[in-house]
């Protein structure tokens, strides 16, 4: 019997007569393929998103989840994808939900595990987000395995399992897909990597170890959990790679290391964002930086860092940047917004609601950024110099996903449910 349970089908409707079609859905973000959206920097070009809304308000389906699971969903044309597993992690699932409806329509067991490793209790099974893309969703558990699934017929067309890694506290770096390449990492407590597969095929392209002297023999320091994004600087496409310690720039066809840079730390989760020529950089343990990319071949560029920053810097999500300012909350509550720049602080903020570890959501159309909090807390607020709150609302359990847009719609996990919340 398969442990996600038939009672999981049925669903709560919530004004679900209010549900917009495919065709509307599809109107605004056509898709929300990876963690943090198409440009993986937490921006939509949707219209229209809701500002206020609660389990009364705005909510057009509501869909229970099984298990423990932080992985963000993603969204192609008419259906939601999440991973999830149960807290023992001996099965790991992949679901996909109806747009229009929040009915579950697949219910697949990709992988069965007799001896999962340990997981940290503030971790999960399956917190690595998916990446989707026409008729194929690759989904990631660390070294428990990574698989590509036709999203058609639900049938497994590849997989991996060869890969080691003691994550020692679970698994959480999400794939990205670069042309043909699909691309992970591996940061864990005995062997730090890099690994580029075929993406129709699942066969190793490139593979490279962490090429710098981590200057300690703990492994628990040598530990992160973050996923890469992929930059062109001055006409040069390259692969941000953040690690324990230090953050390494490849080429992503290649695998060629093109520059390192030093920053200390461990644990780094936040993806990297990069603008107005410079990359922004969290090093997992409060400390962020920013450090204009060196040129192919640049060895150690440390000295190219252009400030950092220690004070409101969260640990875990994400930042927006935003033209010439970086917007972002720390783990205890405290948004903040920077001048990117100079790191100067031009506000900060106390939003309530408990800690935080989802990334937020930029809305341009509106001009809002978005912020949820582990107790289900969602502030929204004026982008800009001055800090001005425009909403606070509530959902009835936490967040430690990050949003999807799907229309004009948010498409939101909680520690428990699957929501589509409009106007």
């Amino acid at each position: 019997m398969k442990w996600i349970s038939i009672a999981t089908l049925l669903f709560c409707f919530i004004a679900v007569t209010g549900g917009a079609g495919v065709s509307d859905v599809r109107a605004a973000e056509p898709h929300w393929n990876q963690f943090r959206g198409p440009h993986g920097n937490g921006h939509t070009k949707a219209t229209g998103l809701p500002v206020t809304f609660s389990e009364q308000q705005g909510v057009k389906w509501k869909t229970p989840i099984e298990g423990k699971a932080w992985s963000s969903p993603v969204v192609w044309g008419d259906r939601v994808w999440l991973t999830t597993a149960p807290p023992h992690g001996k099965q790991m699932y992949v679901l996909g939900v109806d747009i229009k409806t929040g009915r579950i329509v697949h219910n697949l067991l990709v992988f069965e595990n007799a001896k999962p490793q340990f997981c940290h209790s503030n971790n999960s099974y399956a917190t690595p987000t998916p990446v989707v893309e026409e008729g194929r969703l690759y989904v990631h558990f660390g070294i428990h395995g990574t698989a590509c699934i036709n999203t058609k017929t639900g049938e497994k067309i590849w997989e991996r399992r060869d890969f080691k890694c003691n994550h020692h506290r679970g698994p959480a770096a999400s794939p990205i897909i670069h042309g043909e390449h699909l691309i992970v990492q591996f940061d864990g407590f005995d062997v730090q990597y890099v690994v580029a597969m075929n993406k129709h095929n699942g066969k190793t392209v490139w593979k490279k170890d962490r090429a710098f002297d981590f200057k300690t023999t703990n492994g628990d320091r040598k530990k992160a959990y973050c996923t890469p994004t992929v930059i062109t600087h001055q006409g040069v496409e390259q692969l941000i790679s953040p690690c324990a310690v230090a953050t390494e720039a490849f080429d992503p066809k290649s695998g060629k290391l093109l520059w390192t840079v030093r920053h200390g730390g461990m644990n780094a989760s936040a993806r990297p964002v990069y603008g107005n020529g410079i990359v922004f950089i969290t090093n997992g343990m409060g400390r962020m930086i920013a450090v204009k990319p060196g040129k192919p071949g640049a060895g150690d560029i440390s000295d190219s860092i252009l400030w950092h920053a220690s004070k409101g810097v969260p640990k875990k999500s994400s930042q927006i940047l935003l033209g010439d300012l970086l917007f972002m909350v720390a783990d205890n509550g405290v948004a903040s917004c920077f001048e990117a720049k100079s790191g100067d602080v031009i506000w900060t903020e106390r939003l309530g609601g408990g800690a935080y570890a989802a990334s937020p959501l930029f809305a341009a159309a509106d001009g809002h950024i978005y912020f949820f909090s582990e107790d289900g807390d969602v502030t929204v607020i004026e982008a800009g110099k001055k800090i001005k709150v425009v909403a606070r609302n509530k959902l009835s359990d936490g967040f430690m996903a990050s949003p999807a847009v799907a229309g004009s719609d948010l498409i939101l996990r909680t520690k428990s449910h699957l929501y589509r919340v409009g106007k």
